[in-house]
């Protein structure tokens, strides 16, 4: 862990005061400082720069959620961890609304209070990616059109490296959205075919009828509408490379056709009699686990042996974190010369945000993040009222959920898996996929609490 993380902390209570210095000071790593009031914190704060400050909720003059709202307002890079003896589910969901990392309850365990400040500091570390400057990002962690630095980006490097030295099928695995075209567009352009074409075709949006003439182009006459020859794109693909995107998405007649061409290099036009020869590279991507299809006759088995020689697996953002900080700026710079804005960054508490998000659009989700946030952001730097609120609600509910895996917040734990239990009737397999738990845990836990089917208690 980073040594010097300044921490305060803001309680009424002399006693409780003089015992978390004490515990907490213990931590080399940590330099603590104390205070009594609201304003008192926020004098300090005017001077004393610190990275976590955690507050009591009820004390005179200024209580807890103030100074959190000032806090976020004034200093919105400072992570907030509210701390009360008197805790209701309102004031959790209150402290998360205004910007809370996390909330415990009283008494509290240092070693959880420990475990946060760990947790918190890991989290800086992939924020401060954000710091480097966007030229000198690219330059590091840009490879062709692909950024990351993640560990399983940099073996997807090595990757296309190798592969791009050779005429093998790839297939590109992953779930929509990853950048699974970038990935063949890059084995492309490091091979010896960069300067032929490169072609794409999403078989998902085509039917038999069209997706047959696209690829293997058809001779005038052959239907109804063929008033002229068409070359399809593997003949437009000839000495380059042919990306065949959703393949698992393409016709079964059409699946012998391709895999004609792959076991021979011929094919003949549709409504022709001319056998054609190419030298065309197949690339096929797809976003399906094509060993279901096969089993449910959906895609031929000896295809896809054809387009799996190799196979590279895109990982998913939610598996990429420190990812997000250099796609941040990335998207950032792009829509802001697009729409002639002039944004500079984000602030580290939006980046926070985006940073524990779970991103089921992944890469091409985030994009659209970003042009949202650019369409209402009003200052140099894009801040968290800019984002979409669905995508704050989210992170509102994960981190209020995540407090299911620490004793601190019982009462909280109990309300909120009430509650999903009611909205989902009572289902204790649709509710456990809900709140991200076992099934067995969560019956546990409905054990723990003598959880009975009542209707759950108001959120405020």
């Amino acid at each position: 862990m980073k040594a010097d993380i300044d921490i305060l902390f803001v309680d009424d209570d002399k006693t409780l005061q003089k015992t978390f210095f004490r515990v907490m000071q213990k931590e080399k790593q940590f330099h603590i400082e104390t205070a009594s009031r609201g304003i008192e914190a926020l004098q300090l704060l005017q001077t004393t720069p610190m990275d976590v400050v955690f507050t009591d909720i009820k004390m005179p003059e200024m209580d807890g959620l103030t100074l959190l709202r000032k806090i976020r307002e004034q200093y919105p890079d400072i992570f907030v961890v509210v701390i009360t003896g008197h805790g209701s589910i309102e004031d959790a969901v209150h402290a998360m609304k205004l910007g809370a990392y996390d909330y415990l309850l009283k008494p509290f365990d240092f070693n959880i209070i420990k475990m946060l400040v760990e947790e918190i500091v890991r989290h800086r570390q992939v924020i401060k990616a954000s710091v480097v400057k966007p030229e000198d990002q690219r330059k590091r962690y840009r490879f062709e059109n692909i950024i990351g630095q993640d560990r399983k980006m940099f073996k997807i490097y090595e990757m296309i490296s190798a592969l791009a030295q050779t005429s093998v099928s790839v297939l590109i695995t992953g779930e929509s959205g990853t950048g699974k075209e970038l990935i063949a567009e890059a084995i492309h352009y490091r091979s010896n075919r960069r300067d032929k074409p490169f072609h794409r075709i999403n078989c998902a949006a085509l039917t038999e009828s069209i997706i047959n003439s696209e690829l293997f182009g058809h001779e005038k006459g052959a239907f109804t509408g063929a008033d002229t020859q068409k070359i399809g794109f593997f003949e437009k693909s000839n000495e380059g490379t042919l990306f065949l995107d959703e393949i698992g998405d393409i016709p079964l007649q059409t699946q012998v056709s391709l895999l004609r061409v792959l076991e021979t290099g011929t094919f003949q036009r549709v409504g022709g009699t001319q056998t054609i020869r190419i030298d065309t590279r197949i690339l096929c991507a797809t976003n399906q686990d094509l060993s279901d299809a096969i089993q449910d006759k959906r895609f031929r088995e000896d295809l896809f042996y054809r387009i799996n020689v190799v196979s590279i697996d895109v990982p998913p953002l939610r598996e990429r974190n420190l990812d997000i900080p250099l796609l941040v700026l990335y998207f950032i710079e792009k829509y802001s010369q697009e729409n002639a804005k002039n944004i500079k960054g984000i602030s580290k508490s939006a980046l926070n945000i985006l940073t524990q998000y779970h991103w089921p659009g992944n890469v091409r989700e985030l994009g659209n993040v970003i042009k949202h946030a650019l369409i209402f952001c009003k200052t140099k730097k894009i801040q968290p009222a800019n984002l979409p609120d669905s995508l704050k609600q989210a992170f509102q509910t994960k981190k209020f959920r995540l407090t299911l895996t620490s004793p601190s917040l019982p009462l909280a734990e109990a309300t909120l898996i009430q509650k999903v239990l009611h909205e989902n009737h009572w289902n204790l397999k649709q509710a456990a996929m809900e709140l991200e738990i076992a099934r067995g845990t969560l019956y546990s836990k409905i054990k723990k609490y003598r959880l009975k089917k009542t209707p759950p208690p108001t959120t405020g």
